[in-house]
């Protein structure tokens, strides 16, 4: 029940008013477009002069929408993301509301995916609970939710595969548990251990990854950390259950097959993402290489990679809202999607100055306690071997640590969406620590959940108070300043 209700509070947060601002936001003058064009042609073309405008002011099908050119474009991201947004323009139509729709579903399903798998992580409703809710109220995952981009698809699919792997360690501990009670383990065994068998949660997560990919390719991170994490997982596996050499046996017996099959897996569902290009004679690069056939068709596209690669690596235009990864966790610089200044008394501001604004800024209560919380997991890590503070730390490490290799790129804090879950699970599970153990002092457990209660408050009032600036609304410039925290907010 808890589940539903903070996934319901995450929904009403993300649909109200979706439409607005009625404009093209941010870098959605790329993806809506990329998105009617892949309904139009199947692959992504390029669009006439003028072409948002015209795309606001359009009323009609999308079969009579003509924007684009006849040349195809070269585009920086894979296509499955743009897929899932023309979903919604295919349901409601060429318009902001169409092209936000399956978004806002994605990070409503993100919302409850975070309750249960934080729940399963740890056995405890509180902390599914409070995790759930934190991403409900954080505001770079409501924003992302509410805006036509990429990253918060991309999430999704990471804490799909996360689920996987943490379906694929208890199945294989039940697995082992009855097996040993019922056959014990053989004594020539007890050196390597049991082979584990076939792994359809591991297999399902590999996928999952490869969709992840298939939206950006920033997922391949998240490939790399949870198939070691899911590694570690056999030797603890293989430690349990009494087996001498657990590492060797791992790397021996799991590792080969485990990298093999997964990235074979994630290859093929990567590539297929890309069906549209392949059946398409209009797609950029589409005959790059001489001939037909499927040798010259994946020639083509492993240049059109390479072209994609050298854009993403030399991307250093400046921006006003570039930021760098170390300041993430501050939230120092968060993204401005949209803003306006409103004089006329139009838009209903009733003052003589208003403005109107979308700011990436996630809750500052989340992410300021949420790098204690982060501290305090690492030292249940180092400290305690807790696994499960190793497992969110993985999760945070992956979204986060590899930006640091491109500290000269043009990046925004708004990619901190895609770890944002994993930071959640990490404050609720440090939250959740301020109640001590189960059979602690009234006192103790008393004082705990009051402080609990005030973490929660002091979320539930951020929210609450940044919610204007998270989703455009028209607010008196005087409200929208106090809003402002920080000079580097502006």
């Amino acid at each position: 029940m808890s589940a539903l209700i903070v996934t319901a509070i995450g929904s009403v947060l993300r649909l109200i008013n979706l439409g607005q601002p009625h404009a093209i936001i941010f870098d959605e003058t790329y993806y809506p477009k990329d998105a009617l064009s892949l309904i139009k042609f199947g692959v992504e073309h390029g669009t006439v002069d003028g072409s948002d405008q015209k795309l606001l002011d359009y009323s009609g099908s999308i079969a009579n929408l003509n924007i684009f050119t006849d040349v195809g474009s070269f585009i920086a991201h894979p296509p499955l993301g743009k897929w899932i947004i023309a979903l919604g323009e295919l349901t409601l139509g060429p318009n902001p509301t169409g092209w936000r729709i399956s978004v806002a579903i994605i990070g409503i399903l993100s919302v409850l995916l975070t309750v249960r798998i934080a729940r399963r992580l740890t056995r405890s409703n509180l902390i599914g609970t409070l995790a759930g809710l934190f991403v409900a109220l954080d505001g770079v995952h409501l924003v992302m939710s509410r805006t036509g981009l990429l990253d918060i698809i991309l999430g999704f699919f990471v804490l799909v595969a996360f689920g996987f792997y943490l379906l694929d360690r208890d199945q294989l501990r039940q697995r082992m548990a009855t097996q040993i009670q019922e056959h014990g383990i053989a004594r020539t065994a007890t050196l390597w251990g049991p082979t584990f068998g076939m792994r359809p949660m591991r297999w399902a997560a590999a996928l999952s990854l490869g969709l992840a990919c298939g939206v950006k390719w920033s997922g391949i991170y998240f490939a790399l950390a949870f198939i070691a994490m899911s590694l570690v997982w056999d030797v603890s596996t293989r430690k349990v259950i009494g087996v001498e050499r657990p590492w060797r046996a791992t790397l021996l017996r799991s590792a080969p097959s485990t990298v093999a099959i997964s990235f074979a897996i994630m290859f093929v569902t990567y590539v297929a993402t890309w069906t549209g290009w392949f059946l398409s004679d209009e797609g950029w690069d589409r005959n790059w290489a001489m001939g037909t056939g499927v040798i010259a068709a994946l020639s083509s596209l492993l240049h059109y990679h390479s072209e994609m690669w050298n854009f993403h690596v030399g991307l250093t235009t400046e921006h006003a809202y570039a930021s760098n990864p170390w300041s993430w966790p501050l939230q120092a610089r968060p993204t401005s999607f949209y803003w306006a200044d409103i004089k006329d008394h139009s838009k209903g501001c009733e003052v003589d100055y208003c403005s109107s604004e979308v700011l990436a800024l996630g809750n500052p209560i989340i992410w300021w306690a949420g790098i204690l919380a982060v501290v305090y997991q690492v030292w249940r890590w180092l400290g305690k071997r807790d696994w499960r503070s190793a497992a969110v730390l993985v999760g945070i490490a992956a979204g986060w640590l590899p930006w640091m290799l491109y500290l000269n790129r043009t990046i925004f804090t708004f990619y901190t969406v895609v770890f944002m879950p994993f930071l959640a699970i990490a404050l609720a599970m440090s939250a959740a620590a301020l109640l001590g153990p189960m059979d602690g002092t009234p006192e103790r457990r008393k004082r705990g959940a009051i402080a609990i209660g005030v973490l929660v408050a002091a979320v539930i009032l951020a929210a609450w108070w940044f919610y204007p600036v998270w989703t455009g609304e028209v607010i008196p410039y005087e409200q929208w300043n106090l809003r402002m925290w920080m000079p580097t907010w502006i």
